[in-house]
């Protein structure tokens, strides 16, 4: 076996054009640098496995629905409807049914980087999608929930083409185009409703940032309008801002005070 150096291995071994029968004939390697790059190999052999598997366990909401002859699977979820402050989001999307992104999952358990780099992969490959805002003004007036719902309406109602079927992330809604089932934890459970709750998550922070600028105080671009104690503080200090929920209770008893 012709011997390389560590610097080429490394190199072959991150461009993944190692075969396993020269990888098991490295492992004889006495070299502790062989022996390490081989470790982590391994361990990224064993990741890549593992989203594999998590990827095939969350798309089979969706692929129960193409064997009953759906063509069109709408995941639907959103974002935004326990702060005391901005909007709330809600985004609708259909993937192509071969579709494939390892790693996506429920939008709060990634972090920043790889939301808006999903985000990006999700809009340019989707079929269709849809994003709804709904301002605190409207919140206000008609309460979260029915706001909520609204939203959801609304995202829904952007799609072409028409779903078949719509996999929402615990809400159950009528008055819809098509069939459709709440799962609860949805996106943890459905590749659809995890990228809809990708597009709903990243809309929302975009926004929070936005407004940050003109109300850095509350430090909305980094609680995204929570009810932190730095948010509560400010509150109290400073009153509220035209982007606060009045009908929330923590900013009611602000205005009050």
């Amino acid at each position: 076996m012709q011997q390389h150096s560590i610097a080429v291995l490394k190199q072959l071994f991150a461009a993944d054009k190692l075969d396993e029968t020269y990888i098991n004939e490295l492992k004889l390697d006495e070299r502790k640098g062989v022996q390490r790059l081989i470790e982590r190999y391994e361990q990224q052999k064993l990741k890549e496995k593992a989203l594999e598997a998590d990827f095939v366990r969350m798309s089979r909401h969706e692929q129960a629905h193409y064997a009953n002859g759906c063509h069109y699977i709408a995941g639907m979820d959103e974002a935004g409807r326990g702060p005391l402050a901005g909007p709330v989001v809600a985004a609708a999307v259909i993937l192509p049914r071969d579709f494939k992104l390892l790693g996506l999952n429920d939008s709060k358990q990634l972090n920043e980087v790889t939301r808006d780099e999903y985000f990006a992969i999700i809009k340019n490959e989707a079929l269709s999608y849809g994003i709804s805002i709904i301002d605190n003004q409207k919140i206000d007036r008609i309460n979260i929930y029915e706001a909520t719902k609204l939203a959801m309406h609304d995202a829904i109602y952007q799609l072409d083409p028409v779903p078949d079927h719509i996999l929402i992330d615990a809400v159950s809604l009528d008055q819809l185009p098509c069939t459709s089932e709440a799962i609860t934890k949805g996106d943890q459970k459905s590749i659809s409703i995890a990228a809809a709750s990708i597009l709903a998550k990243v809309t929302r922070d975009h926004f929070m940032k936005e407004i940050d600028e003109a109300y850095p105080w509350y430090g909305f671009k980094s609680n995204m309008g929570y009810g932190t104690k730095q948010h509560l503080d400010m509150l109290t200090e400073r009153g509220i801002s035209p982007y606060h929920r009045k009908t929330f209770a923590p900013v009611r008893n602000a205005v009050s005070q």
